[in-house]
């Protein structure tokens, strides 16, 4: 069970006059296997996205355009990260309870997830989440 809430990763990033490239695969840049890619986009101003956890699923958050900030509680630590760069990753466990927001006008956020969608993967009451993980942060 990780301790930190959060873990940023730079990719590295390729470029010339032509302008510049980034590339991610899996288990090189990204610690698990690609099974799902999703991005949100066009999110209205004082929006709040997120709001979960999972109990299997492992994602890297990407804000490939624009801006946002990623609030996280892995019931030890919180933290706020701001996403504004595309070479920057942040990788979330699935103990990280995590909320996005402060959207910029022109943000894209692409989500890479370990896990295809299963809606019983997702701990959406944070009571239940502290539930969850208090246990599990006890044991280790």
């Amino acid at each position: 069970m990780k301790t930190s809430v959060s873990e940023i990763i730079e990719i590295g990033i390729l470029g010339d006059e032509r302008g510049n490239l980034s590339v991610i695969e899996s288990f090189i840049h990204i610690p698990f296997d690609i099974k799902r890619v999703f991005y949100i986009y066009s999110t209205k101003e004082n929006v709040h996205r997120g709001f979960h956890a999972h109990y299997k699923t492992r994602q890297a958050l990407i804000s490939v355009s624009g801006s946002c900030k990623v609030f996280l509680d892995n019931t030890i630590r919180t933290d706020e990260v701001l996403l504004d760069a595309p070479n920057k990753v942040l990788i979330l466990e699935p103990n990280d309870w995590h909320e996005m927001y402060d959207f910029s006008e022109d943000c894209v956020l692409l989500v890479l997830a370990s896990e295809l969608y299963d809606s019983k993967d997702y701990i959406r009451d944070y009571n239940k989440f502290l539930e969850v993980y208090s246990k599990k942060t006890q044991e280790v």
